[in-house]
């Protein structure tokens, strides 16, 4: 298949991915001479920051994406294919994908990150996922059905096993998960199923390091274990989930949490491609680059954000993977191309840390700020309130959602308990002799893994 895209006399940016980075940098391109392609197999921008928000039905689906193509609406130089692509060929100037190939003067991989269950196969077979809208979709429904199922169920143990909740890992996305769902436990569920004692739901975060929230200051990791300690949610520090199965979630050889329901939140590796040698890949997955963010032993690729390995004196594990640093990184090589385009010397990227923050419940959240600014409670949740609304890309996005908080806040409800599309789990005792990958679902489970890299899903 014919991708289709027009000869030009200006050079080529091809951009894989269209998350932080990759849409930053097509936008920051928009009056250079060049013609940008992007690339991606959706065709809408994620913003994955609110995806427990979908998943715990607080957001609709559509609140948090928006159209590439509309938000590149206007931009003359700007092309959009929508395409897997399997591997790159640095060789030929060339990306190989599901649509055909495309050649490129420039390539920039924003390709972001994927889950990383560390070999453990139970749980990657049988827990859940965060990283895409359709993982959050399929999380909701997942958890609501189990939450029918559990009316239904006679026996104590599975009632309480499908009522149960394991969030492992500590950072944001677990603490703001466990919030959540506490507060559900607490405002919605027992309006929704009067038949169930709620309070035997037992919500569980379990966290391998000795605090939550590891990246943050200490004021704000103690500040979010007080708020979750608050809701009733059981932190497990310095504890790894080793297994799970038949209904049970290990933390040892011999300790297990009865769930159903474990939300897999503790760690990614880099969506690195294929194509490249092995001294170019580092052990999780990211792509090694220099100060300019040219990957190493190339002269026209470039990689940003969570794919990007970039090491310094004062990051020796090269850059943590959050959505600043893809952002100021894709405006830095924005920046660099131009000068290559004028035979001018590059500028090195240098960091400029704006703070991080999360959120753990309603009038709850830490916020750290550069020059040891710490605070949380009240102040801190418009904050995160405000950045994250700000963030958000379109107009429309931005007023769904504030009222959608505003109904939320004032009525302690979350409206969308909405089992569209039924999630079916394989049963992994009948399926024990299959790979991870093909241990897909009925359900339509997006896997962020470059096809190039799954093994074949059989039937």
């Amino acid at each position: 298949m014919d991708t289709n895209l027009p000869t030009s006399p200006l050079p080529r940016v091809v951009i894989v991915g269209c998350g932080f980075g990759g849409l930053r940098l097509a936008k920051e391109l928009a009056d250079q001479p060049l013609q940008v392609v992007v690339v991606d197999r959706n065709n809408y921008h994620n913003f994955q920051p609110l995806l427990y928000q979908v998943a715990t039905g607080a957001l609709e689906a559509d609140s948090i994406a928006y159209p590439i193509r509309k938000i590149f609406a206007g931009q003359e130089n700007f092309f959009y294919r929508l395409a897997d692509v399997q591997r790159v060929e640095p060789d030929r100037n060339t990306i190989v994908t599901d649509i055909g190939e495309i050649s490129y003067d420039y390539l920039v991989l924003a390709t972001g990150s994927v889950t990383n269950f560390f070999g453990l196969e139970t749980i990657e077979k049988n827990g859940m996922q965060i990283k895409s809208v359709p993982n959050a979709l399929n999380l909701r429904s997942f958890l609501f059905q189990n939450f029918e199922r559990a009316v239904l169920e006679a026996n104590p143990a599975k009632r309480q096993a499908l009522l149960n909740v394991v969030i492992v890992g500590g950072g944001p996305t677990g603490v703001e998960i466990a919030g959540s769902l506490a507060e559900m436990r607490k405002d919605v569920l027992p309006q929704d199923y009067p038949e169930l004692d709620l309070k035997q739901m037992e919500i569980y975060l379990i966290e391998a390091g000795g605090a939550v929230l590891g990246p943050m200051s200490k004021e704000a990791q103690q500040t979010a274990h007080k708020y979750l300690d608050e809701m009733g949610v059981h932190i497990r520090l310095n504890t790894s989930a080793k297994r799970f199965e038949d209904g049970k979630a290990y933390i040892s050889d011999t300790d297990f949490i009865r769930t159903e329901n474990l939300i897999w939140a503790a760690g990614v590796n880099g969506a690195a491609l294929p194509g490249f040698s092995e001294q170019q890949i580092t052990r999780n997955k990211r792509l090694n680059v220099d100060h300019h963010n040219l990957v190493t032993g190339t002269t026209n690729i470039y990689a940003i954000g969570d794919v990007a390995n970039m090491v310094t004196d004062a990051m020796p594990k090269g850059y943590p993977m959050l959505a600043p640093v893809a952002i100021q990184q894709a405006e830095q090589l924005a920046a660099n191309l131009g000068r290559i385009l004028k035979k001018e010397s590059l500028k090195p990227f240098d960091y400029t840390n704006k703070g991080t923050m999360a959120i753990v419940g309603r009038n709850r959240a830490v916020v750290d700020l550069p020059k040891d600014i710490h605070f949380g409670g009240f102040f801190g949740w418009l904050t995160w309130l405000f950045v994250h609304l700000m963030t958000l890309i379109g107009f429309r996005n931005k007023v769904v959602t504030l009222i959608s908080w505003a109904i939320s806040y004032f009525s302690s409800d979350k409206a969308l308990r909405l089992i569209i599309r039924p999630y079916k789990r394989r049963d992994y005792k009948k399926h024990s002799g299959q790979s991870a990958a093909e241990h897909l679902n009925a359900t339509p489970q997006y896997n962020p893994t470059p096809p190039a890299l799954q093994e074949p899903v059989q039937g």
